[in-house]
This record gives C-alpha cells, sequence and structure tokens, in this order.
C-alpha cells in the first residue's frame, strides 16, 4: 500500500466493483477513455488488476480518499500492452468527476513514480493518453514528464474512424524525477 497525505493506493477488493462502475459509467470521467463501462465489464477490468497484482506486484491501483475511505479511482502502474510503450512502466490514473481539480491525481501518481523508482529497474516511467486528453497531459506536465514528440500512435485497439484513435506519449527519465525531488 502506499499512502501520500490525501490518498490511499491498494490492491483491488470484491467490494470496490460498484463503486468503481460508477466512475467507469460517467460518460465524463470516460469521455477520452473509450466507451462507458457496464458492470460486468468493470468486474472484468478489476479482476484484470488483481491478476496483474498477483503476478507482477502492481497494477493501477484502487485509490481511497483517506479522509473518508471512499475510493475515488484508480492510480498506479502497469507493462505497456500498446505502441511505444510495450513492456515499459506505463502510469495511468482515472478519477470520480466530481474530485476533478483536487491535486489527488498528481499526488497519487508522484507518489506512483517514486514508488516505480524505488522497487523496480526501469531507467523511465511512460504515460499515453489520446492527443486531446488536456487534462492528463496537464497532469504528466506537473510531474515533470516530457511529450516524446515523434512517438504519436494510433491506438491499435481503436478502429480508424473512432475518435479517439490518435495518442500521444510522455515520459520520466529516473535521473529526471530524482533531480526534481533532490532538495537544492
Amino acid at each position: 500500500m502506499i499512502e501520500t497525505a490525501r490518498v490511499r493506493l491498494r490492491p483491488w477488493r470484491a467490494d470496490d466493483v460498484a463503486p468503481f462502475q460508477q466512475i467507469c459509467s460517467d460518460p465524463e470521467v470516460m469521455a477520452t477513455l473509450g466507451a462507458p463501462l457496464n458492470l460486468a465489464e468493470t468486474e472484468a477490468l478489476v479482476a484484470r488488476m488483481q491478476a496483474m497484482q498477483q503476478e507482477l506486484g502492481h497494477c493501477f491501483w484502487a485509490m481511497d480518499r483517506r479522509e473518508d475511505g471512499r475510493l475515488i479511482g484508480w492510480c498506479g502502474v502497469i507493462r505497456g500492452s500498446v505502441g511505444p510503450v510495450v513492456g515499459k512502466l506505463e502510469i495511468g490514473w482515472r478519477m470520480a468527476r466530481e474530485c476533478w481539480g483536487s491535486g489527488y491525481v498528481t499526488e497519487a501518481a508522484q507518489a506512483t513514480i517514486d514508488w516505480c523508482f524505488a522497487h523496480q529497474p526501469d531507467d523511465a516511467v511512460w504515460a499515453i493518453t489520446h492527443i486531446g486528453n488536456r487534462r492528463s497531459r496537464a497532469v504528466m506536465e506537473r510531474l515533470g514528464m516530457q511529450y516524446c514528440d515523434g512517438l504519436d500512435f494510433d491506438h491499435p485497439k481503436l478502429t480508424k474512424e473512432d475518435p479517439l484513435l490518435r495518442h500521444v506519449v510522455y515520459s520520466l527519465a529516473r535521473e529526471n524525477n530524482d533531480a526534481r525531488r533532490s532538495p537544492t
């Protein structure tokens, strides 16, 4: 479990499915992620995260708000499976709409990056998002991640007609994170 001042990242539990499905069925939350998910799709997604946790020791973890224990989304790291991030540490997040703008994602993502560099041998953490996802791109930039010009790609799981087809890539090198995080 990873704890920050305001959030807790932890493995998934069976009772997380219903509150996470509320998040994943919100059309605004899913606007740059894909179609809203139904209960069965959310159950399958949580089961996939549980399997990754079991196999790899990490996943996109459940994210609770510490003040009230409410599940407010996910944040964590997987091994990338598409485009230029295949096999690389890929950070990701998803948050309940009513929690947007609170800084929870940036806080949780920085803690995830710190966990990655403390527990994984990789030299960088990567992120992908739809080219028009300004909110996630802003988080990536706040984290010190750099846009990887020339690595934009069409998401292979989407059709050519899908408006979410084009994706961008960001990365943060270990030494750049260390430099940002060390006291001057």
